[in-house]
């Protein structure tokens, strides 16, 4: 269907519910105002396809805003309007505290730079939102001056009208929904939060859509990092009235949670969504700050004082990714970008329920914003504000089961995000085995991504990432991946140069790493150059040890090792920079042994274990750990010692079977299963 023919159904089917977005945009540039203040106003003047009625609706709006819309450098302008009238209606936004020593409520304007105007407490009872974080509103002033009351304020509030729409008729959304297919709802739904989805690929309005989910689902948590200008937090900021954006990282408890003193809610119990701009910046002054919110993300609930108290806000946390994808996946971990408090906390991360995978959203371009019909902001804000009292958790259950890697968090993430996007592609329950299929695919992908990176962080304990999913009538069983998995290994495939060896060990920071040597052999007296050391003491030892045990025993491994008429040069590489090991003296053996003999280590393989000086083998540590690092690495064969057979009960079936195990009793016999040699 052409863009035209579905204004045209949009017009037909929600008629006075639909606004065509360049108007928006067009007013939007001159008036620093939330898009669902403007298309409110538009909603009410210009929501129809009649040109002639939509330039007399906008002439309208524009002089509303004119009049009453305050400008920050206008504001003297309009306080002496107020006082000249007596009376005057303004737009703006308007936070409320209590001023407990005067016993009053107390309005506070932030576009008119007013502080300490009373306001009746019946206003502040009805739109409580007006106590956290403030909300957009048509308000009458009233000025009047008493010279008795010198310390009184002369401004007072005597009329309040919140920016939102006033009620809401479900029935219209779901027949209205039969009018369309889903291709042509998931474009108005598209459109209504002002992108053009004829300029997206199909997986680009997916992602799209799942910034909306947190919107629909109650106590739903997403993370979505990536470049930026991609438009994260636009939704959050400017498309519903029901969600608060979260600057510059610092918070409270108290603001956040619950003010004791006080004993108001915070945020999360006043709002649909409380969205975290730029993670990086994420701090709590509070010390329990992170673990409350550990508590809330898991159970909708946390613990203030002597009470519990709970409530039904999604997270959101977004932020910019600022080195490339590809070094970050080799280096790090995907949740990278979070504070140093958070970085390393699997207990954190493993709340997400979805990772969006911001990389993937292009960056806004002007031919991006839509300049057809949507839903008026507003409308749809009510929508899915409505939504969230119903639940499409169990809509994969006639069709499917989950497969038996998901854990209890990871099926309750999944669920979550299906019963989301299952309430904004099909709020009437009208869909298909495909439909549902499609959604559990997606959803199933999000929460692999945040598994994903869980183990990267902590080893074992989440070595369960293989996601799938069964058809209950032919029990065959669908596996999903995500992505950017399975790219940019470490280890490529193919034999490598003579004298380069690939090994595995643990830093000084106890994280297990993957390391490059690099051995050449020219001519000369003997000598052992390394280089890419740093100051690192224990690899030099464990290099050194090698090389001792080389010189000593090169006759025993092949008469054609000369270690007096060559030189041997090694250089070592820290691939995912995380600091080097000392666990290297079998692995540089080997590397000695390839470079004398001009012989290639065998193809895809790692070294893992160390030794002595005297050439005593030591145990692996964390065995099941390194072997799981060295398959991500991309290794297709590793060396281990024979003391280690007995650590093969610690691995998972599953991880034994994408790799070769052989093992080794000896340095000597390392170097020859290494060069392949029998």
């Amino acid at each position: 269907m052409s863009s035209v023919e579905l204004d045209r159904k949009l017009n037909d089917v929600f008629a006075g519910r639909v606004v065509r977005k360049d108007l928006t945009k067009l007013i939007k540039e001159g008036a620093n105002v939330p898009v669902y203040v403007l298309e409110y106003l538009l909603g009410m003047y210009a929501a129809t396809d009649d040109e002639e009625s939509i330039q007399e609706g906008v002439q309208r709006v524009k002089k509303i805003l004119s009049d009453n819309f305050v400008r920050p450098d206008e504001a003297e302008k309009i306080k002496s309007r107020i006082r000249e009238l007596g009376q005057y209606s303004i737009i703006d936004k308007v936070t409320v505290v209590l001023n407990p020593k005067a016993d009053q409520y107390e309005a506070e304007f932030s576009n008119l730079g007013l502080k300490g105007v009373p306001i009746p407490a019946n206003f502040v009872k009805e739109f409580d939102k007006l106590l956290a974080g403030g909300i957009w509103c048509m308000v009458k002033i009233d000025y009047y001056y008493d010279e008795e009351l010198k310390n009184v304020t002369p401004f007072s509030v005597n009329g309040l009208k919140p920016i939102q729409m006033p009620n809401m008729d479900m029935n219209e959304v779901f027949e209205g929904r039969k009018s369309f297919t889903k291709e042509e709802w998931i474009d108005v739904l598209i459109r209504s939060t002002g992108m053009e989805p004829t300029q997206l690929e199909d997986r680009v309005k997916w992602h799209l859509l799942l910034r909306l989910v947190p919107l629909v689902e109650n106590n739903y948590n997403m993370c979505e990092l990536g470049p930026r200008g991609t438009g994260k937090s636009h939704v959050y900021k400017e498309i519903s009235p029901n969600s608060i954006l979260v600057s510059g990282g610092q918070s409270t408890v108290a603001n956040l949670f619950y003010n004791m003193s006080s004993r108001k809610i915070g945020l999360v119990g006043l709002w649909d969504c409380v969205a975290f701009d730029e993670v990086a910046g994420i701090k709590f002054k509070d010390k329990d700050g992170i673990q409350i919110m550990k508590d809330y993300m898991a159970s909708g609930s946390f613990a203030r004082g002597k009470e519990e108290k709970t409530a039904s806000a999604s997270m959101v946390f977004v932020g910019n990714i600022n080195q490339s994808l590809d070094s970050l996946i080799k280096t790090s971990h995907l949740f990278a970008p979070f504070p140093e408090e958070m970085a390393n906390d699997t207990a954190f991360f493993d709340r997400m329920h979805y990772y969006l995978p911001g990389w993937e959203i292009p960056k806004m371009r002007p031919d991006f914003f839509t300049d057809r019909y949507g839903f008026i902001v507003d409308y749809i804000a009510e929508f899915f504000r409505e939504m969230k009292k119903r639940s499409f958790a169990d809509s994969i259950d006639k069709y499917f089961k989950l497969g038996n890697n998901l854990n209890q968090r990871d099926t309750v993430g999944v669920r979550k995000t299906v019963s989301g996007l299952m309430k904004l592609l099909y709020p009437n329950g009208e869909y298909t085995r495909e439909d549902i299929e499609e959604v559990l695919q997606y959803a199933l992908e999000g929460r692999r991504r945040v598994k994903e990176q869980l183990k990267k962080i902590g080893g074992m304990e989440f070595f369960d990432i293989n996601f799938s999913y069964i058809d209950k009538d032919t029990l065959t069983e669908e596996y999903v991946s995500v992505p950017e998995q399975g790219g940019g290994k470490l280890i490529p495939e193919g034999i490598g140069k003579p004298g380069h060896v690939y090994v595995v060990g643990h830093a000084d920071s106890g994280m297990i790493g993957v390391y490059k040597l690099e051995n050449q052999v020219v001519s000369g007296t003997g000598k052992f150059d390394k280089s890419g050391l740093g100051s690192h003491r224990g690899a030099k030892e464990s290099l050194d040890t090698a090389f001792r045990y080389f010189t000593a025993n090169s006759k025993s491994i092949s008469n054609t090792i000369s270690t007096k008429t060559k030189d041997y040069l090694m250089h070592i590489s820290d691939l995912q920079g995380i600091g080097l090991t000392d666990e290297l003296a079998i692995a540089e053996l080997i590397g000695l042994c390839s470079g004398a003999l001009e012989k290639p280590v065998q193809e895809s393989m790692v070294v893992i274990g160390n030794m002595t000086v005297g050439g005593t083998i030591s145990k692996v540590e964390e065995f099941a750990n390194v072997l799981q690092v060295c398959v991500d690495a991309g290794a297709k064969k590793v060396l281990i010692p024979a003391s280690s057979v007995v650590d093969l009960q610690t691995v998972p079936s599953d991880l034994l079977v994408k790799v070769q195990p052989i093992f080794y009793s000896d340095a000597t016999d390392a170097v020859f299963k290494a060069l392949g040699v029998s």
